[in-house]
């Protein structure tokens, strides 16, 4: 069996490893890749947006299964693509993956079916945005419609940084296209949680929690990132928050979409908010999450490649999935300045000490080979150093142990991550 990943971050390192896993994949393929996933896939040098090309590959090489784990290509309709050309390929249609690429949509979806989320209001003309703003309470929360890398929602405290919000999105364009329209949102106070699903369009499998750290520094400061760490399983998210997630959020956004005529099929995640009337719903994502994907899936029992097969053949529900006890946590090295403005290009040291032990490793998120074979970095978040363990305090602490060993000139991380769990 041969297999292409779409991407080039660490979400698509811990995929491809993911899938090695399978007996029956001899062949792996990643386009882009990096210099990391080049241990485990052969990378081509196909942009993840060149959807012809990526199609043509498939074909050419006899590639059995594309598995997309990027969100642009999702929302600019890869999969449609590829299915028109009788490929095989895990991951939602365009008309589906608008739950993520569009943020206005995903709360008039919730609204009209009344899955819990924070009250909003949706604008497209600065001017609208600014009156708002002169009766709203404060904190709230301004969200470029579009995608925009992560980046692209502010907390404002007073309606002043929310009027320079609402100029940064949508007069500045500072996240290009993503700011035509805004989701002007109450703010919500609680602990975050993400949780991970699989649909087929009908069923959904959920897998273990994990939490995130979004903001750059340590203790919740700074500007929201892509994802500075993360640890998986939550101890906040209890059976009883999963019994309501089920009964009023999971299936019920599954169910949504099917009405609405466009059937999901692949990955949603789920940013949930623990508020005092319980969960919400704070964004959804149409595939794995990163770094969410980087400590889930090392705990993940069950074969990702079957799971991903069962979706696509409308039989998820013949599958039940399995996770290891063990709890998982990554930190991210990153570029000094990430992610406003950052130095790339240098040599990272210590990559050798990771020997392929399970309970350790490296996914590569920004890495390049340079002239010479030395890995460079090459983005803002440039490794995930991951550990599992039998507790998450445990899990931390080889994480950090892990993460000190390798060097690089501008490197930068959060020294909190899992700070939470010390409350416990």
């Amino acid at each position: 069996m041969k297999v292409l990943i779409v991407g080039s971050g660490g979400r698509e390192h811990a995929l491809a490893v993911s899938v090695k896993k399978n007996p029956a994949v001899e062949k792996i393929y990643c386009a882009p890749g990096n210099a990391g996933i080049a241990s485990v896939a052969e990378c081509v040098a196909i942009g993840a947006m060149e959807f012809d090309r990526l199609a043509a590959f498939a074909k050419e090489h006899d590639v059995d299964l594309t598995i997309v784990g990027m969100d642009d290509p999702l929302v600019g309709g890869i999969v449609d693509v590829f299915e028109a050309q009788g490929l095989r390929v895990f991951g939602p249609r365009k008309n589906a993956a608008i739950l993520e690429g569009s943020k206005a949509f995903a709360k008039d979806l919730m609204k009209k079916y009344s899955i819990p989320t924070a009250s909003y209001t949706t604008v497209s003309d600065p001017a609208k945005a600014y009156a708002f703003l002169e009766r709203a309470s404060y904190p709230i929360v301004l969200k470029a419609d579009g995608l925009a890398l992560g980046k692209g929602v502010l907390i404002c405290e007073t309606r002043q940084e929310a009027e320079t919000g609402v100029k940064e999105i949508m007069e500045d364009r500072k996240f290009g296209d993503a700011g035509n329209q805004m989701v002007i949102e109450e703010f919500l106070t609680g602990r975050e949680i993400s949780v991970l699903s699989f649909t087929d369009g009908k069923t959904i499998r959920t897998m273990a929690s994990a939490m995130d750290h979004k903001r750059a520094g340590d203790g919740d400061t700074g500007p929201n990132t892509g994802g500075m760490g993360n640890f998986s399983p939550s101890p906040f998210y209890t059976e009883e928050i999963h019994q309501y997630c089920c009964d009023h959020i999971y299936q019920a956004t599954v169910d949504a979409m099917a009405a609405e005529g466009r059937p999901f099929t692949g990955v949603i995640f789920f940013g949930l908010i623990l508020t005092k009337d319980g969960p919400k719903v704070l964004e959804f994502n149409a595939r794995f999450g990163d770094p969410e994907a980087q400590v889930v899936l090392p705990r993940m029992k069950t074969d990702l490649v079957e799971v991903a097969e069962a979706c696509i053949d409308g039989r998820l529900e013949e599958t039940e999935l399995a996770f290891t006890e063990d709890a998982c946590l990554c930190v991210v090295l990153a570029s000094d300045g990430y992610p406003v403005r950052y130095e790339k290009g240098f040599p990272i040291r210590g990559l050798e000490t990771f020997d392929g032990k399970t309970d350790e490793m490296v996914f590569h998120s920004g890495t390049k080979f340079g002239e010479h074979g030395e890995i460079l970095t090459n983005g803002g978040r440039v490794l995930a150093v991951t550990a599992l363990a039998p507790t998450l305090k445990e899990a931390r602490e080889k994480a950090y142990r892990a993460a000190e060993r390798v060097t690089f000139s501008n490197k930068y991380m959060r020294h909190d991550i899992g700070h939470a769990i010390d409350e416990v």
